[in-house]
């Protein structure tokens, strides 16, 4: 009767021997063992995501000839509609360049975009984190800015040689410098943790006592960090109480519900060149403005 009853608890003794032992281990078996699990996992990832993109392409050649009638029709009406929202966007970009030719304001650090396929969503932290099917071969390095059609998506986190892990927006480890529409004053967005199958949410923080929810604020990126450039929409306050300063508010954002169904998304790489442009000229050393 004995041996039954330990051999009834022997699975948990082992459990309980190996938590413990992965505990007590030194931080370098943690990462070596994440780095060991990421390269073995990633292969299985891109495979499933290009299986995924042909069975896509079969299906689509399955179609008839009026659905591709009926698909180009509406393609060329989307194409017409996006080259006069280009030209608008062009018209926009010049005035604000003379605007700030006028008020001599150096130029915005540039970005190029690298799109990318979402390969999947971890399972773990639902609405925190996605994979995404490029890598450090793309020039894609931790830290960079994530965006879709919608606006913000995240930060990539961590980077292998051909896949990316980016933080959702909603993730609360995630905070970036914001602004509330056109007011100019700096506010902080972070996400907040919701639970699962529940739409994406935020919050922001220092909103200045002026604004209130009934002006139906939209939440846009700031240059300020150099993550992302300014204008970016984040999400849309849907309410701000007083905090316990008494001085700023704190609103509680709506963030874009796509986020829950992302298929491609584009990474904002730096512009080197831009960026060199963009820094203020050094002034000249000691021994190059001595005249020999």
């Amino acid at each position: 009767m004995a041996s039954t009853r330990a051999s009834r608890f022997r699975p948990l003794l082992v459990l309980a021997l190996f938590l413990a032992a992965w505990w007590l281990a030194p931080v370098a078996v943690h990462s070596f063992s994440r780095a060991s699990f990421s390269l073995f996992e990633a292969p299985v990832g891109l495979a499933y995501s290009k299986l995924k993109d042909l069975q896509d392409y079969w299906s689509l050649r399955d179609h008839g000839l009026n659905d591709l009638i009926e698909a180009g029709r509406d393609a060329t009406r989307q194409a017409n509609a996006a080259t006069l929202q280009v030209q608008q966007d062009a018209a926009l970009r010049d005035d604000n360049d003379r605007l700030a030719a006028l008020l001599q304001m150096p130029p915005e650090p540039g970005f190029r975009y690298v799109f990318a396929r979402v390969i999947r969503r971890d399972e773990t932290a639902w609405w925190q984190e996605i994979v995404i099917r490029q890598g450090r071969s793309a020039g894609l390095e931790a830290g960079q800015g994530v965006v879709f059609s919608g606006g913000v998506v995240g930060r990539i986190v961590r980077v292998d040689e051909f896949s990316a892990v980016v933080e959702l927006a909603s993730s609360p480890a995630f905070r970036v410098d914001a602004n509330i529409g056109i007011d100019p004053t700096p506010v902080i967005f972070q996400g907040l943790t919701t639970a699962p199958f529940s739409p994406p949410r935020g919050e922001v923080r220092n909103v200045p006592p002026s604004l209130t929810t009934g002006d139906k604020l939209r939440v846009v990126t700031s240059n300020l960090g150099g993550v992302f450039p300014s204008g970016l929409p984040v999400g849309e306050v849907s309410r701000l109480i007083l905090g316990d300063d008494g001085l700023f508010q704190t609103g509680s954002v709506n963030l874009d519900p796509r986020l829950a169904d992302l298929h491609e998304v584009a990474v904002l790489v730096p512009n080197t060149s831009a960026l060199a442009s963009a820094l203020p000229a050094l002034p000249p050393t000691k021994s190059s403005a001595v005249q020999p």
